[in-house]
């Protein structure tokens, strides 16, 4: 049942680069990819880790609301992937994503953000971040990047 899930929802995004054949699934599901998910706005978090959860090679480990809470969350949790949201209280995801980074090297941060401004994207991409999304693109793209 969870690999139908699997392809029907990989189908459905309709995205070259997610696996839709069966027989691509073993490869995602040997290695299950532990995801952190740091945002300030808690529907978001939980929306999008109730969706991440329905893919049998990830794994929501934990979420954190503010950029401190992220840097301790990565260290104790010891995500493979964080997906970091821009704009958050008490230490930004910016700040957040140069520290992770540099003290966890193999943890691959997603950088996101409400502004498609292409100052923040190159300051996320400058500070660590492996790739850079806006919330209102296409969520192919997102699980694209979390999934491979």
């Amino acid at each position: 049942m969870g690999s139908d899930l699997y392809a029907e929802r990989a189908a459905a995004l309709d995205s070259p680069t997610l696996a839709v054949d069966p027989a691509g699934i073993p490869a995602l599901v040997s290695h299950r990819r532990r995801v952190l998910i740091a945002d300030d706005h808690a529907i978001f978090r939980e929306s999008l880790a109730q969706l991440l959860q329905e893919f049998p090679g990830l794994e929501v480990v934990g979420s954190a609301e503010n950029g401190l809470q992220a840097i301790e969350l990565t260290a104790k949790l010891k995500p493979d992937i964080v997906v970091m949201d821009v704009g958050m209280p008490h230490l930004n995801g910016v700040e957040a994503t140069r520290y992770i980074a540099k003290a966890y090297p193999q943890v691959r941060i997603i950088g996101l953000s409400m502004h498609n401004q292409e100052a923040i994207a190159a300051e996320m991409l400058a500070a660590g971040a492996a790739v850079f999304f806006t919330k209102d693109g296409p969520l192919r793209e997102l699980l694209s990047a979390i999934l491979n």
